[in-house]
């Protein structure tokens, strides 16, 4: 059996083993094994909600036999207080939660793919969450890119006082963070499952432009200050930034750059 029909056939085996093992009302398949079965492939995880009867959803939590009943585990981890990542013994990695239905009442979540059900349930409706999720894509450029601008320049503040990590997460975390908020206006975006928790998902299909150049924006822990004017450069061609702040990350990241040459000879 291919990968991608194991993780489907793995999912379908758990719905009947929630069957055999009782206080179970739901199987949802999330993301690609929920209703985004087509960009499904060997790298996907087993994503999956389960919506249990009240007082049910700690017997599931503390105890995984009914996951060992469909196949052997290697590992499992609780991260978080609903849900648990886990490992196959044949390789299938999964992320699971497992809900009552009163827990998503007011609960944004992304629609799921009905798997399994109880016969005597009925609300089918619970597979689509009522609460919008909110966007992370901003319908103006003006905060996010003076957000970034700023990002630089606090950025290589850091760097030349010797904070390189924190200036790595602000030049190539939150300022690239910023613009992919925006990139729907600056590019044409291809209609490619856009995830609604995460502007970086399928980046490289649904902006192809920007997925050419964003390496030269993010050259790694040695080399952020080149990064900066990478970005510095980028932000000036899509928006009229400040002059003068723009001056100021350039000298600064001259600055950067200088101190670095000194370090490494």
């Amino acid at each position: 059996m291919r990968g991608t029909e194991l993780l489907l056939q793995r999912l379908v085996e758990i719905g009947q083993s929630l069957e055999r093992t009782g206080g179970a009302l739901l199987l949802l398949g999330v993301g690609s094994v929920g209703v985004e079965t087509a960009r499904l492939d060997q790298y996907s995880d087993l994503d999956f909600f389960v919506i249990v009867k009240p007082g049910e959803k700690s017997r599931y939590l503390d105890r995984l036999d009914w996951l060992e009943d469909t196949f052997p585990l290697a590992y499992a981890f609780k991260n978080s207080d609903a849900g648990c990542k886990i490992l196959f013994e044949d390789g299938i990695f999964g992320e699971y939660a497992i809900f009552e239905e009163r827990d998503l009442t007011n609960a944004a979540y992304p629609e799921g793919r009905i798997v399994w059900r109880d016969p005597a349930y009925e609300n089918l409706a619970i597979a689509k969450s009522s609460v919008p999720i909110p966007s992370l894509k901003a319908d103006s450029l003006d905060f996010p890119l003076n957000e970034a601008l700023t990002n630089l320049y606090v950025g290589l503040g850091r760097y030349a006082r010797g904070e390189r990590l924190s200036a790595a997460r602000f030049i190539q975390g939150y300022a690239i963070d910023r613009i992919l908020s925006v990139l729907h206006l600056l590019e044409p975006e291809v209609d490619y499952y856009p995830d609604p928790f995460g502007n970086e998902r399928r980046l490289e299909k649904r902006f192809p432009r920007f997925a050419e150049i964003v390496g030269d924006m993010m050259q790694g822990y040695d080399r952020i200050p080149v990064s900066a004017l990478c970005i510095l450069a980028f932000l000036e061609e899509a928006y009229p930034v400040n002059p003068r702040m723009c001056e100021e990350i350039r000298r600064l990241a001259g600055q950067c750059g200088t101190a670095r040459d000194s370090a490494g000879k």
